[in-house]
């Protein structure tokens, strides 16, 4: 920008301030300064770009913007920024645009800049960088190959995997397109490393496990032990039953045993497949880093998986000589004296859970109600939570819920009835509390209270997809209104047209309607995308009574052995197959 319209006399850019305009891609406070190129020795300067007068519309919101800048007032900058870019096309000003818009992260308008800036300046490498990691963001990563395989041409490096942002939801024609243009690439690049790792990813985002193997195989011969390929081809392996899945890693270990992070990520491995050997891993990066607190809750939580509590006891409560992680720390005590029977212990440990915006506050107040019941002390649980209100008003909601839901689940149905109708009272306008309600009321039988709480929730808000679902899927099920049932679980579908529980509802409502087939279309894909045992009650009993009976035994058998104790499920094989429950082991 510096050698952009000189035709302003320097009194005129002293009086306006313009020189501090002149200078804003250096001095903006948030883009560092480049360090100098060096002089050429042999070659002369390149021709300087030919200079233009700027426009006097324009000087004005450029002076604001940059003036902006240096108050830090930067939504201003960026809008002025961003106005001016498309009115000057000027590669200096577009490329401010989308350094403004990259800082405060507003991708659409740094996309558009980005844009223009290539537009005006196409072989500028950053600018095909930019624009390629904006495109890939936003899921355009068929338009973002060719700028980085520009960057590739000029630098020999390219991050090509963020060409994979979004790539489960491109579709498989577009999916298919990425990766054919990534194969061709790699003819010309034979040995990017870079886009050997991102077509191996690739391939194993779409199952092709063998031909990501083979990828990764091309990739090490390049790089030996490349950190995210080390990875994928262990995550591989012990997809496919290899007996040696980590061979890989550990002899990248062995050659640098220092590398902390592949150790971290191979002992995260571990801990799906040999508990034992990620404590001993744990354990090494642990004596490197005695005061990391994440390593030490790591090594408490495994040591409590394998039935050694007292090395995860003493684990935690080096936690609390370090002061880190305390709630969690003082949470899982409260879990191991609980599993051990001492309940006192427990409730003051559970008790020294105080953060409610942690991970365990909940939890650990539920722990406690629930053992203040079990022992028949009803009042003091109510007692409890009533305290808990007053000291924690700002969780008053979530307060209500839980103690509801702890009541209800030692069947005391009638008193989390009560705690509800007290938290509607209290928070007329909570959508959960309401919503808790009326599942409730509907185990009750009360059906009219459900309809109200939901139909007040779907007034609140009318795209409330759960509640138009829940009310919906409810009059199905419960009454003969399957028109109105379905009407609002269409509303629920077109709201969020993937969700399982819905595509369940729709099909649960097209079979009480009759309409077997289009039933299953629904109850198929739901099933597919959530095996849930509730699912797969509806989804037998259609294809039941669709003259499918063998298939409707094979959903039910697969969704006893993972919930043998479902109630609906075992409620709708009672209903039409006694002889199957009788013949499970």
């Amino acid at each position: 920008m510096s050698r952009l319209y000189p035709r302003l006399s320097p009194k005129v850019l002293l009086a306006a301030g313009l020189s501090a305009l002149l200078g804003a891609c250096a001095s903006a406070p948030m883009m560092p300064e480049a360090p100098p190129a060096p002089l050429a020795q042999a070659e002369p300067a390149p021709e300087p770009p030919p200079e233009r007068a700027i426009p006097a519309d324009s000087l004005y919101p450029l002076l604001l913007g940059e003036f902006a800048l240096r108050r830090r007032d930067y939504d201003i900058a960026l809008q002025q920024y961003t106005e001016q870019a498309p009115l000057l096309r000027d590669r200096g000003i577009s490329a401010h645009a989308t350094h403004i818009a990259q800082f405060l992260q507003r991708e659409p308008e740094a996309l558009a800049s980005a844009a223009l800036w290539v537009e005006l300046e196409p072989d500028n490498i950053e600018a095909n960088n930019t624009y390629a990691t904006l495109l890939s963001r936003a899921g355009r990563t068929d338009e973002a190959l060719p700028h980085l395989a520009m960057v590739a041409r000029d630098q020999g490096k390219a991050n090509f995997p963020i060409l994979l942002n979004r790539f489960p939801q491109l579709g498989p024609e577009r999916q298919t397109e990425l990766i054919s243009g990534l194969e061709t690439l790699q003819e010309e690049f034979p040995n990017n490393a870079s886009l050997l790792l991102t077509r191996a990813l690739a391939y194993d985002e779409l199952d092709q496990h063998d031909q990501a193997l083979a990828t990764l195989q091309a990739l090490f011969e390049q790089d030996p032990y490349q950190y995210q390929g080390l990875l994928l081809e262990a995550k591989l392996l012990l997809e496919a039953g290899d007996e040696t899945p980590f061979a890989h890693i550990e002899e990248a270990l062995e050659a640098d045993p220092e590398d902390s992070r592949l150790r971290l990520q191979y002992a995260r491995l571990l801990t799906r497949s040999d508990i034992g050997a990620a404590r001993g891993q744990f354990e090494i990066l642990s004596a490197h880093a005695p005061r990391d607190g994440d390593l030490l809750f790591s090594l408490a939580l495994i040591n409590h998986e394998i039935g050694d509590d007292l090395a995860a006891k003493a684990y935690l409560r080096q936690l609390l000589d370090l002061g880190q992680r305390t709630d969690e720390a003082h949470y899982y005590l409260g879990r191991i004296a609980e599993q051990n029977g001492q309940l006192q212990d427990a409730v003051k440990a559970y008790m020294l859970v105080v953060e409610p915006d942690g991970p365990d506050f909940f939890s650990a107040k539920g722990r406690i109600g629930r053992i203040l019941l079990d022992n028949g002390k009803t009042a003091e649980a109510g007692a409890l939570f009533n305290e808990l209100r007053q000291e924690y008003p700002e969780t008053s909601e979530r307060l209500y819920a839980l103690e509801a839901e702890v009541l209800a689940s030692v069947g005391f149905g009638a008193e989390a009835m009560t705690v509800l109708n007290e938290g509607v009272s209290a928070l007329p306008d909570s959508s959960s509390l309401r919503y808790s309600r009326s599942l409730l009321s509907e185990k009750q039988g009360d059906l009219a209270l459900m309809e109200t709480d939901l139909r007040a929730i779907i007034a609140q808000d009318p795209t409330n997809a759960t509640a138009l679902n829940a009310l919906g899927y409810s009059l199905a099920n419960r009454t003969q209104r399957y028109a109105e049932a379905r009407n609002l679980i269409e509303q629920a579908l077109a709201l969020e047209p993937m969700e399982p529980a819905i595509l369940d509802s729709m099909g649960w409502v097209l079979y009480r309607q009759g309409n077997y087939d289009e039933a299953l279309t629904y109850l198929e894909r739901a099933y597919r995308a959530f095996p849930d045992p509730e699912v797969a009650a509806h989804l037998g009993e259609v294809l039941w009574v669709s003259g499918r009976a063998d298939q409707a035994r094979a959903i039910w058998r697969d969704a006893l052995a993972k919930d043998p104790a479902h109630e609906i499920l075992l409620s709708t094989i009672q209903r039409f197959d006694v002889s199957m429950l009788q013949n499970q082991p």
